[in-house]
């Protein structure tokens, strides 16, 4: 038996685990279904959609639009001023002047030990009044009855955190090289797809740009206090929470939200090394999510044409194409699986390498440790 034939035939096994495991989750992962809870004397939910926002003039008001179309729950919408220089403040201030569910907050200075977006979010529960707190990012677009269906979803399972990757508007070639990996590495690596099932810590997820969490849950887990110095915030919280017993589920979130993370190439490297060391990069997990990543979806050309390298790439390409059209997300990404996945992994190489020289992780003009 030849080297390349046994080499050929790994790289198939590497590519039917994600394809199995793909399968699994893409039938696990739904829509969040229930309705919100009736509280005494027949007052209802109140669902606080808090919003940490830094120099997001560009994006605030079509935020605030969509938070406060939201329908079937009564609603308030706080936002956090995080020190912007640009026109945020005042276009929230004017929000707040013509409509009562509107709050203009602003954090105070930074403290040490903290990461801008963890503190924020603190400072936004600690001035909720809501029965559950919906984090969004200010680049989000709420769909009217995301806030409604999921503290429905929390009532109805007992779910402490319910969250979801919102439907990711893409619209360049370097958002289409970064941004599908979200959504393939949850749906085809991730045991559970993230329902609240799986009670391991480890093998909880979470997504930032669209998270709620019912108010004594997170308040009982700690909430951002007890994450104070990651960048992760979604999935510490979600890692957080389980360790206290608490419950948390992915639910498919297409139908929820819309949202453009960056515009470019660039942007979108930046933004996703700044995660990289909480998640992949790491001495120990990058060489195995390498082997696998590039194993599946990449060594497979270098064994061309075997048949074995055939099915692998085939496997790869059909379980990238279920998981794209299956989250909304533009069906010309899909030929460029292969290219994503090496971004991908060059990402993390490029955090872990920057890591290990002591560099810091920059966002949003601060510098944050090591990434």
């Amino acid at each position: 038996m030849d080297l390349e034939f046994t080499w050929a035939w790994i790289a198939l096994a590497l590519a039917m685990f994600p394809a199995s495991m793909g399968v699994v989750n893409l039938f696990l992962v739904r829509p969040p279904r229930g309705t919100p809870p009736v509280g005494v004397q027949g007052g209802g939910a109140l669902v606080s959609i808090l919003i940490p926002a830094r120099n997001e003039a560009a994006n605030i008001a079509a935020c605030l639009d969509a938070a406060l179309a939201s329908r079937s729950v009564a609603v308030e919408v706080v936002v956090m001023d995080d020190g912007s220089t640009d026109a945020t403040a005042r276009i929230v201030a004017d929000y707040a002047a013509r409509d009562a569910r509107v709050r203009l907050e602003s954090a105070p200075a930074l403290p040490p030990g903290w990461t801008g977006k963890v503190h924020a979010c603190a400072r936004l529960a600690a001035a909720a009044r809501g029965t559950h707190f919906l984090f969004i990012d200010a680049d989000v677009r709420l769909a009217p009855d995301a806030a409604a269906s999921m503290a429905g979803h929390a009532a109805r399972t007992g779910t402490a955190m319910v969250t979801g990757v919102p439907r990711q508007v893409i619209g360049s070639l370097g958002e289409a090289l970064t941004v599908p990996m979200i959504n393939f590495l949850l749906f085809c690596y991730l045991p559970g797809g993230g329902r609240a099932f799986t009670r391991r810590p480890g093998m909880a997820a979470a997504c930032g740009q669209l998270l709620l969490v019912e108010r004594e849950g997170y308040f009982a887990s700690g909430g951002h206090e007890g994450v104070r110095g990651v960048l992760h915030d979604g999935l510490a919280l979600a890692r957080r929470m389980r360790e206290h017993g608490l419950a948390t589920e992915i639910v498919e979130g297409h139908a929820l939200a819309t949202c453009r993370m960056y515009t470019n190439f660039r942007d979108s490297w930046a933004g996703f090394i700044k995660n990289a060391r909480e998640g992949m990069a790491t001495p120990v997990g990058l060489p195995i999510w390498t082997v696998m990543l590039a194993g599946a979806h990449l060594w497979p050309f270098f064994f061309l044409p075997r048949s074995a390298a055939l099915l692998a790439l085939a496997l790869g390409l059909a379980l990238r194409a279920a998981v794209t059209l299956r989250v909304r997300e533009p069906w010309w990404t899909i030929p460029l699986h292969p290219l994503t996945v090496a971004v991908a992994l060059a990402i993390q190489w490029v955090a872990l390498v920057r890591g290990l020289l002591g560099k810091p992780a920059g966002w949003k003009g601060r510098a944050y440790g090591t990434v």
